[in-house]
C-alpha cells in the first residue's frame, strides 16, 4: 500500500495524519475535513504495519463510523478494515460488555433499552409506588437518572448523597432515589441496560477489575476519538483509562462547536487536554472547504465574542459568495411566509433541489408555522428528529418479539408482546404477573413459564392463555442462535400472528403499517447479506444489537431525501446544506432566555449560532419577527443580540435594497446596534380600541377607502374579524394587504375587494 492518499491533504492535514505517536489534539474548524484526517490517520497507521485490531476509533453516530470505514476500505483491503475496532461509544462498549459483562452479573444476550423503554419502566414504577405522575414526571425522572449515571453516580451513591436528597426535596420529589434504585434493580433483573448503563458499567468494569482493563489497554495501541468536545465525564474517564498505557491518543474536535452541555458534554475535556497530556502535539485544521468566504468570515466574528476557546483562524479559499441576508417580519406568521417564499423563488430561479434548503430554529415548537406555510405552497418537507422508522408502533411491536426471542426476561418487551395480537390477556392479569414477580423476586417470564403453579391467582382460562403465549415464544426461540436474522425475523412475523394481523387491514393507515413491516424485513435481509459478506455474525441477536444503537441520522429513508429539512440547530450539527435559514432571531428565543443570567450558558448559545451559520455552503438567511404570538397574545420582540455581533459588512437587507432597516421615522437603524426597539402592535393605540363593544356590525358591512390603509392599522373584516395590517404590497388597483387576524391568523387580501374597516 503506497502513501498516495497523502496527496489528497493540505499541509496542516498531512501533519495531523503522519504524526501518529503520542498524545495529539486536532482542532478542526467547521468544514475543515476532520473526517478525512481521522480516516487517513487510521490508514497511515495501517500503512506503518499496525495491526487493525490494535486500533480503536470512537464516533458519536453509526453513520460517521460507517462513512470512515467505507473510506478506509477503498484504500486498504476489506479483509484488513473489518478487524478495526470502530464504532460509536455505545456500540463499542456494548461489544466489550457482551464479552465481559458476566463478571458484573449480566448475560451476553442483555437487552439495550431505548429512551421509550426506560420511560415506560419508570412510569410503571411510579404507578407501583402510588406516586403522582404530575409531580414525578417520567421524562424528568429519566433525565435526572441519566445525569447521575453519566457522572458515575450509581443508585446506591445517589441515595447516600445528602445534597442530592435535598435537591429532590426542594423539587417536591423526595422519593426519586427510591425510583432510581428500583429502576436499576428492575433493569438488572430483566438482563437489560439502558444507553447510560453501557458507559456506567464499562467504567465499573474497568474500575473493579483491573485485569480486564489491562487486557484492553494492551489490545488498543492507538485510540482515536471523533467530536471530543461532545464527550461527557463518563466517556472521558473510559478514554483516559484505555489510553493510559501507550499514550497514543488522538482526539479530534472543535471547542467552538461544543453545544451539548444539556446532555452532559463537558467542553473542559477538550480545553484541558493540554493538562491531561503535557507532551501533546497540537494540530489546527483551519481551512474551511464547505462554505463561502463571507460565511466563514461572518462566523468568525460571531465566535470571537467568546472568551473560553482555543484560538484559531478559520478561513476559506472558496468564492467570496453572497452576503448573509437579514429578513424582518412584522409577525411570526409573516416570517413563515417570507422564508417559504424565498425558498420557493430560489428553488425555481437557481434550479436547486428541495434538499438544498434547511430551516433551523432554536425550539421544536417553532416548526409549526413553517410546516403550515410550506404545505400551502406544496413544498415537500421533513421534520428532522421526528418519529423515526424504528419508533413506529408496528415496528416496536415486532421488535418486542425479536427481543423476547433473544432475552425472555426483558420486561418491557414482554409487556408489549404478551397481548398483541390480542390473546385475551388483560391489563389486570399483566399487573398481577408483575406483582407476583416482585413478591417472589423472580422475573415475570418465570411466572409465565410456570403459570399453573399460581392457580390461586389465575383461573384455568387465564393459565391456558398465558401458556399459549409462552409456547409461541419458546417455539420462536428454536435455532435462533444459528438461523440467519432474515429467516428468523420472517418466522417470527408469521408465528406471532403480526403479519396476518397487519395484512388483514384495509384502511390506508393499516396498509402503511403492513408496508412498514415489509420494509423492516427488507432491511434485515440487507443486514444479513452484508454480515455474511464481511464474515460477521448474521443472527437476529447481532441485528438487534445494531438496531438498538441507531440514531436519527442512521435511519433516514431514501424517500426523505429531496425535501426541505426543518430541524433544531442542535440537530443540524454535522450536516450541511447549500442554503440555510436561521429563524426566530429574537432575544426572547435565541439566545435562549434561560441563558441570560449565565456567561457560560450564553457562550454555549453563541457556539450554537456558530454551528448553525457554518452548516451553509452558499448562503445564510437570518430571520426575525417584530411581534410573535405567545399564549394567544401578540407580544413585541427585539432582534437577537447575536445580530449585533456579526460584522455588518457581511450582512445585507434585501427588503430595503441591501441597507439596514429603518425605524418609523425613516431613519436608518445604526448597523452596529439594531438599537431601536421594534414597534409593538400588541400595544398600538389603535389595537387597544378593539374591544367587545366594537364587535357589532351593520347588516351591510362597508369597508374604508382602500387608499387610506397603512401598515400597522387596526382593522375589521366582515368574515375574519379584527386584526392588524402587517404589510402592504403592490400598486392600485392591485394593492394587497397581509393582515394578522386575532382568530383567523394571517390572510393576504386584495384591498379593492376586502371591505376592511379601519378601527
Amino acid at each position: 500500500m503506497t502513501t498516495i492518499y497523502l496527496n489528497d491533504l493540505n499541509e496542516s492535514q498531512k501533519q495531523a495524519v503522519i504524526n501518529t505517536e503520542g498524545p495529539s489534539l486536532i482542532i478542526a474548524g467547521a468544514g475543515a475535513g476532520k473526517t478525512r484526517v481521522l480516516t487517513y490517520r487510521i490508514v497511515h497507521l495501517l500503512h506503518k504495519g499496525i495491526p487493525a485490531g490494535k486500533i480503536l476509533a470512537l464516533t458519536f453516530t453509526n453513520k460517521a463510523a460507517k462513512e470512515m470505514k467505507e473510506r478506509i476500505t477503498r484504500i486498504v483491503s476489506p479483509e484488513i478494515a473489518r478487524h478495526l475496532w470502530m464504532g460509536t461509544f455505545h456500540s463499542v462498549f456494548a461489544k466489550i460488555l457482551r464479552m465481559e459483562g458476566e463478571i458484573l452479573g449480566y448475560k451476553p444476550s442483555f437487552t439495550i433499552y431505548d429512551s421509550s423503554d426506560s420511560k415506560s419502566l419508570i412510569r410503571s414504577i411510579i404507578k407501583e409506588l402510588n406516586l403522582d405522575d404530575n409531580i414525578y414526571k417520567p421524562g424528568v425522572i429519566s433525565s435526572r437518572i441519566s445525569t447521575a449515571k453519566n457522572n458515575l453516580v450509581t443508585s446506591g451513591r445517589y441515595a447516600a448523597d445528602t445534597s442530592m436528597q435535598d435537591y429532590d426535596k426542594s423539587s417536591r420529589m423526595p422519593l426519586l432515589a427510591d425510583i432510581y434504585r428500583t429502576y436499576a434493580a428492575r433493569c438488572f433483573k430483566a438482563n437489560a441496560m439502558d444507553f447510560d448503563d453501557l458507559l456506567l458499567n464499562t467504567n465499573i468494569l474497568f474500575r473493579d477489575f483491573p485485569e480486564i482493563l489491562a487486557k484492553y489497554q494492551q489490545r488498543f495501541n492507538y485510540v482515536l476519538v471523533d467530536e471530543y468536545q461532545d464527550t461527557n465525564y463518563s466517556q472521558y474517564l473510559i478514554i483516559k483509562k484505555l489510553a493510559a498505557t501507550h499514550q497514543n491518543i488522538c482526539v479530534v474536535g472543535d471547542d467552538a462547536q461544543s453545544i451539548y452541555s444539556f446532555r452532559g458534554a463537558r467542553i473542559e475535556n477538550i480545553l484541558e487536554f493540554k493538562n491531561d497530556y503535557v507532551d501533546y502535539q497540537l494540530f489546527k485544521l483551519e481551512q474551511n472547504y464547505r462554505s463561502t468566504q463571507t460565511i466563514v468570515n461572518a462566523a468568525n466574528t460571531i465566535i470571537a465574542n467568546n472568551e473560553g476557546q482555543i484560538q484559531k483562524n478559520v478561513y476559506s479559499m472558496n468564492e467570496a459568495g453572497e452576503k448573509i441576508q437579514v429578513i424582518q417580519a412584522m409577525t411570526d406568521s409573516e416570517e413563515g411566509f417570507n422564508v417559504t417564499s424565498d425558498i420557493f423563488n430560489k428553488k425555481l430561479s437557481i434550479q436547486l433541489n428541495w434538499s438544498d434548503f434547511a430551516i433551523l430554529y432554536r425550539t421544536n415548537a417553532q416548526s409549526r408555522i413553517f410546516e403550515e406555510t410550506l404545505r400551502r405552497k406544496n413544498i415537500p418537507y421533513k421534520i428532522y428528529g421526528g418519529l423515526s422508522f424504528y419508533e413506529r408502533k408496528e415496528i416496536k411491536d415486532i421488535l418486542s418479539y425479536f427481543r423476547m426471542v433473544i432475552n425472555p426476561e426483558d420486561e418491557e418487551a414482554l409487556k408489549r408482546s404478551i397481548n398483541y395480537p390480542k390473546r385475551g390477556i388483560g391489563d389486570t392479569t399483566i399487573q398481577k404477573i408483575f406483582e407476583l414477580a416482585s413478591t417472589f423476586n423472580i422475573t415475570p417470564w418465570s411466572i409465565l413459564s410456570d403459570a399453573g403453579k399460581y392457580g390461586e391467582h389465575f383461573n384455568s382460562g387465564t393459565v391456558k392463555k398465558l401458556s399459549m403465549y409462552v409456547n409461541v415464544i419458546k417455539n420462536l426461540c428454536l435455532n435462533s442462535d444459528i438461523t440467519d436474522a432474515f429467516v428468523k425475523a420472517r418466522e417470527i412475523a408469521l408465528g406471532s400472528g403480526i403479519m396476518r394481523e397487519l395484512k388483514e387491514g384495509k384502511s390506508t393507515e393499516e396498509i402503511s403499517r403492513y408496508e412498514n413491516l415489509e420494509e423492516l424485513l427488507n432491511a434485515i435481509k440487507v443486514f444479513t447479506e452484508a454480515a455474511e459478506t464481511n464474515g460477521e455474525p448474521s443472527i437476529l441477536e447481532a441485528y438487534m444489537a445494531n438496531v438498538a444503537l441507531l440514531t436519527n441520522q442512521d435511519t433516514e429513508n431514501e424517500e426523505d431525501r429531496n425535501k426541505v429539512t426543518l430541524m433544531t440547530m442542535h440537530s443540524a450539527k454535522g450536516l450541511e446544506f447549500k442554503h440555510v435559514y436561521i429563524v426566530g432571531m429574537e432575544d426572547t428565543l435565541f439566545p435562549s432566555p434561560m441563558s441570560s443570567g449565565s456567561p457560560r450558558e450564553l457562550e454555549e448559545e453563541r457556539r450554537l449560532f456558530y454551528v448553525a451559520v457554518t452548516r451553509a455552503e452558499k448562503q445564510v438567511t437570518l430571520s426575525y419577527a417584530l411581534n410573535r404570538y405567545k399564549w394567544g397574545n401578540l407580544e413585541r420582540c427585539s432582534p437577537s443580540r447575536f445580530l449585533r455581533e456579526i460584522d455588518q459588512k457581511f450582512l445585507c437587507y434585501p427588503q430595503t435594497g441591501g441597507k439596514p432597516f429603518k425605524n418609523n421615522n425613516q431613519q436608518a437603524v445604526k448597523p452596529a446596534s439594531l438599537r431601536e426597539e421594534p414597534h409593538s402592535y400588541a400595544k398600538n393605540d389603535r389595537f387597544k380600541k378593539i374591544t367587545k363593544a366594537d364587535t357589532s356590525s351593520a347588516v351591510a358591512f362597508i369597508g374604508s377607502d382602500s387608499s387610506l390603509f397603512t401598515q400597522g392599522d387596526a382593522v375589521e373584516h366582515e368574515r375574519f374579524g379584527k386584526g392588524i395590517i402587517v404589510s402592504i404590497e403592490g400598486r392600485p388597483p392591485n394593492t394587497t394587504a397581509t393582515v394578522e387576524f386575532e382568530k383567523e391568523g394571517s390572510k393576504k387580501l386584495l384591498l379593492r375587494f376586502a371591505k376592511l374597516k379601519i378601527l
